[in-house]
């Protein structure tokens, strides 16, 4: 199969530290390519991949451009990628891309079957009016809550495809101390690293932070956060690498997720549970598929219950949370994506019409489990 997989630009793929869907499409072009399908891989210059990487830009763009630049310029260089590449769509079997919404606008150009995968959150106005424009667009949800605030849109969603990365340096790496909660990923109001503070001081425990600053969060990291983190003796690390991450995660309690928003996936969840580290949660969008409640981390409804589960620890063992990350290898998520591509080449790239209905999801709804099946009408925004 000829596979077109389409990266955002903002980082390498992988990214050197921080990224989460270029880490994720990585992932998919490596082992595609391990399976023997020819993938071409449009991203960032200095990407490293098993696939043929064409780079779109001399850079990753968090790189070299400003907070004004991210905003007014990067917009219009994904655009002119995926001109690019819909210009060569004769060559390829299927075209994936990872750019959201962005792409849809290109779908008309091409009889090639096109797939897009929804990494970001859909409760957006934008999103809100955008997507009904293009009700006939095939398109990926990498969780099943991360529908739920376009339930109401005429949307084909030909799967949902949980992501995956290669997990083998986390599923080995050594388990450490257990003397320090951890948090990871990014300064951000909806991450909440305040809360995931308050966590931490009132459970008696060591804060750690591993986190990039991203230039359009300067001001709330210098304004809220750096003082909050001085003020409460918290370890931040900065923006650590991949080699780093394992030991890293390895050597927590606990990894905390405060999060504030409806997260339709992260991955830190799957890094912490692969280095035998359970997670400590707020009930947000994915986390219920994510975790499993009392196996591999606690799933919690407010601060108050995140600082009880913190002294319930010793009850959850590093083994069921490596069993549990297994269920995101690259190679599970390439098998979902694999279905999705058969199912539309088979139907040659024909439009459906509009009342006709969409693919079932990649994975069988029957075959979901009650943990999981019982927070789809969740209120994700809560």
């Amino acid at each position: 199969m000829k596979i077109a997989l389409v990266a955002p630009l903002y980082e390498s793929v992988p990214p050197g530290a921080y990224g989460g869907t270029e880490r994720v499409v990585a992932a998919l072009a490596d082992e595609l390519v391990v399976r023997g399908h020819e993938v071409t891989l449009f991203a960032a210059a200095g990407s490293q991949t098993r696939a043929k990487l064409v780079p779109e830009v001399a850079a990753p763009l968090r790189l070299v451009m400003s907070r004004v630049e991210l905003e007014q310029e990067a917009p219009h260089l994904h655009l002119k990628m995926l001109s690019d590449v819909f210009a060569r769509s004769c060559e390829f079997d299927i075209i994936h891309s990872h750019t959201d919404i962005w792409t849809l606008p290109f779908l008309e150009q091409s009889t090639i079957p096109t797939v897009i995968t929804m990494h970001g959150r859909l409760d957006l106005d934008i999103v809100d009016r955008v997507l009904p424009m293009y009700p006939h667009a095939s398109l990926v949800s990498i969780s099943e809550s991360q529908r739920e605030p376009v339930a109401g849109h005429e949307i084909r969603w030909v799967g949902t495809c949980y992501n995956g990365l290669d997990l083998d340096e986390y599923l080995s790496v050594p388990r450490g101390s257990g003397d320090y909660l951890a948090f990871v990923g990014r300064i951000t109001r909806e991450k909440r690293p305040d809360w995931a503070v308050e966590v931490a001081r009132r459970a008696g425990m060591p804060l750690r932070v591993a986190a990039k600053v991203d230039p359009l969060d300067v001001d709330y990291w210098h304004d809220e956060i750096e003082p909050l983190f001085t003020a409460n003796d918290v370890e931040f690390v900065g923006e650590i690498t991949e080699k780093q991450k394992p030991e890293f995660f390895a050597g927590a309690a606990a990894t905390l997720f405060p999060i504030d928003w409806p997260e339709p996936f992260g991955l830190v969840m799957i890094e912490s549970l692969a280095a035998g580290t359970p997670v400590v949660a707020l009930r947000r969008g994915s986390v219920p598929e994510v975790l499993t409640d009392g196996v591999s981390g606690f799933i919690c409804d407010s601060l108050d219950e995140m600082v009880s589960a913190v002294g319930r620890l010793p009850l959850l063992t590093p083994e069921n949370c490596r069993t549990e990350a297994e269920r995101f290898s690259a190679s599970a998520m390439a098998d979902q994506y694999l279905t999705v591509y058969e199912r539309l080449i088979a139907e040659g790239g024909r439009q459906r019409s509009a009342n006709v209905i969409a693919l079932p999801p990649v994975r069988d709804q029957d075959e979901l489990d009650d943990r999981h099946r019982t927070h789809h009408g969740l209120n994700v925004t809560a």
